[in-house]
């Protein structure tokens, strides 16, 4: 019972520290006094902390007189997985959720210290303080992760297999959360700038700073996130258009176009309307895909178990996009442009088509992934929208990007001058052209792979025109400084690692070899000039696990692909792929089966190993290594921008 005692007064004190913050920005708004709300913060911060640190060492004391330690960890889950066994289930996700907008109301507020008294960043404190309370609110009752355990349990059942499988658990989730608790921050000062009215000020750009952070570390977590599907769920691929996968990348998809955006409204005063609804759209999906993953309405390996949170969730983001609308109404006059787009393929005219390109996809997959839930209300029936719905429209949009990121950032202000674009991107034509000219030479013909790799010569040429003009613009101006900080451009960047990603996605899909083969020890095949040699069996038993692993060498690596049973939750057993990787390509060999007969039943007895022939899926994917270092310079990229104080540099993002 201490545990229980001490983790609810812990919570308690992070509820008093966010109502608290409310109350105080309410009564200095009101009497115009100075705001104490940092010290409520930091209250909340203290108490969510001190909840954290009590269910951590629950977690790795094993001690199960907490029945979320019971479910989620096991006297055999190792250090790693009881740390990260906090986020592993619905109740401790909801504790690093509050432990991350804690600290990001802290962080606002304290780095707009010297602003405090202004009535718009009050009012975004009061709203980062409500949205914090909210999710607090939700553990102290229907989420509670200190409830008591009254069985006398000396053995948890451990976590999911999945989740104790790869250390990224440890990254990809966090990563994800700071997103989109991160977009809090840009819905926070849209809402206290459509109640104040000051609409036209200079907070839209301001807050692009922080939705860069939170957007970079979203696009970081859905890399990593297909990484970690990649290595563990042995189907070979890493994006398979799952419904919650879908829910963490509507608000990426509109937080890209408020980033762009923005930009166009600190230039020319445009897009006040866009940014504002995109700033409350984007938190509002990160909502709406809360309630996807906890309210138990998809059928997701990413999901978790149904819980009561549904209503909650769904009534919360309906508040939300009623709050937001209405405001935005409410504001119509104020937020009307003086002057509009003067030639639809000016800078801010591509901007426009940026904007369309990003929400219409995000309606796309919106629809893709609510149209099962209505057609199953309705009917009674159930109906799946597959990859081929979401990819006859990703690959479109894609090509699209790649023409926007090529011709954009080269693009004048307000006019559009065909010479003096051309101009501009001569010289990675040329080289398109070229990298074109190659393919073919070494009979690489498919139209998707050409086109690819002509478009990102393109973009991947403007991005890098335009970090050589900021570095001859910061030489010119002779400082030190600004010849440092003129190569972490971080837009550019970003574009960069968007390039890299495209050529991986586009390579590996279109020249995956897929196979399966019957191998006895001893025997080797050839697939897709990859030798892959089976040599045999080798039993793995340890408190954690028992596994059948395959002695297989590819190319003179040892791969050791498997059939893994975890001893918790009832004795669950996942096939575990092996990957030989390196920047030319992966081979990727699953366990499939044993004697081929599509058994894999023998692979799990431990005593004595199954022998004979076993079948093997392996699968060679070309560059798909470039896709994890996209993804990797895109948070670079992020992370520079971030950091970047003037934006003015980053305006041809």
């Amino acid at each position: 019972m201490t545990l229980t005692w001490l983790g609810r007064v812990a919570l308690y004190i992070c509820f008093v520290g966010a109502l608290g913050g409310v109350i105080e920005q309410i009564a200095a708004l009101r009497h115009q006094r100075a705001s104490r709300a940092l010290w409520w913060a930091g209250l909340s911060l203290f108490g969510i902390v001190a909840a954290v640190a009590v269910m951590e060492f629950a977690l790795v004391t094993h001690n199960f007189s907490l029945a979320y330690v019971a479910e989620n960890n096991a006297t055999f889950t190792p250090l790693l997985y009881s740390i990260t066994g906090m986020w592993s289930a619905l109740e401790g996700s909801l504790m690093l959720w509050v432990l991350l907008q804690s600290a990001v109301t802290l962080g606002v507020l304290y780095f707009y210290r010297r602003d405090a008294a202004d009535a718009v960043v009050r009012w975004a404190g009061m709203v980062l303080f409500c949205v914090g309370g909210f999710f607090t609110l939700l553990m102290m009752g229907p989420a509670d992760p200190f409830i008591h355990n009254a069985a006398l349990v000396h053995q948890g059942a451990g976590p999911n297999a999945l989740l104790q499988d790869n250390p990224l658990v440890a990254i990809h989730p966090p990563l994800l959360y700071l997103g989109f608790v991160g977009f809090s921050v840009p819905f926070a000062f849209a809402i206290a700038m459509l109640i104040t009215g000051r609409v036209q000020d200079r907070w839209p750009l301001e807050q692009r700073r922080w939705t860069v952070l939170a957007w970079g570390s979203l696009s970081l977590g859905i890399v990593l996130g297909a990484w970690w599907s990649y290595q563990v769920l042995g189907w070979g691929g890493f994006w398979g258009w799952d419904p919650v996968e879908n829910a963490a990348l509507l608000p990426w998809l509109t937080a890209t176009a408020y980033i762009h955006s923005v930009i166009v409204q600190d230039r020319r005063g445009l897009f006040r309307v866009w940014n504002l609804s995109l700033a409350v759209a984007t938190f509002a999906l990160t909502i709406l895909g809360t309630f996807f993953t906890r309210s138990g309405v998809l059928v997701s390996v990413h999901a978790f178990s149904s819980s009561t949170l549904g209503p909650i969730l769904i009534t919360f983001f309906f508040l939300i996009v009623v709050l937001g609308a209405g405001l935005l109404a409410w504001r119509g006059d104020r937020l009307r442009a003086p002057v509009g787009v003067d030639h639809p393929l000016s800078r801010e005219g591509l901007f426009v088509a940026n904007n369309i390109l990003f929400v219409g996809f995000a309606i796309v997959v919106l629809l893709g992934t609510v149209f099962p839930l209505l057609y199953q209300a309705i009917n009674g029936t159930q109906v799946t929208v597959g990859t081929p719905y979401f990819a006859s429209v990703a690959a479109p949009v894609a090509v699209v990007l790649l023409v926007l990121m090529a011709v954009a950032p080269l693009v004048s202000w307000r006019s559009a001058d065909a010479k003096v674009l051309w101009g501009r991107t001569r010289v990675s034509a040329w080289a398109g052209i070229v990298a074109v000219a190659l393919l073919l030479v070494f009979d690489v013909r498919r139209p998707a792979e050409v086109v690819a790799v002509f478009l990102s010569v393109l973009a991947a040429g403007a991005a890098l025109r335009t970090l050589r003009g900021s570095l001859v613009a910061a030489i010119r101006r002779g400082s030190w400084r600004s010849v440092l900080r003129a190569p972490a451009t971080g837009g550019m960047i970003v574009h960069l690692g968007v390039v890299i990603l495209a050529l991986g996605i586009v390579t590996s899909t279109t020249y995956v070899t897929r196979a399966e083969v019957t191998l006895a020890s001893g025997q080797s095949t050839v697939v897709d000039g990859q030798l892959v040699l089976f040599s045999g069996f080798h039993a793995v038993n340890d408190a954690l696990k028992s596994a059948t692993q395959l002695k297989v060498t590819v190319d003179g690596h040892e791969l050791r692909p498997s059939i893994t049973t975890y001893h918790g939750r009832g004795g669950t057993t996942v096939g575990t792929p092996a990957i030989d990787s390196n920047f030319a390509r992966d081979v990727y060999v699953t366990f499939d089966a044993v004697g081929g007969n599509g058994s894999t039943s023998g692979a799990q007895v431990q005593d004595n190993l199954p022998s004979g022939s076993v079948v093997l899926g392996v699968t060679v994917e070309p560059l798909l290594a470039w896709l994890w270092l996209g993804g990797l310079t895109i948070g670079l990229g992020s992370a520079l921008s971030f950091f970047r104080r003037r934006y003015g540099d980053e305006a041809s993002s």
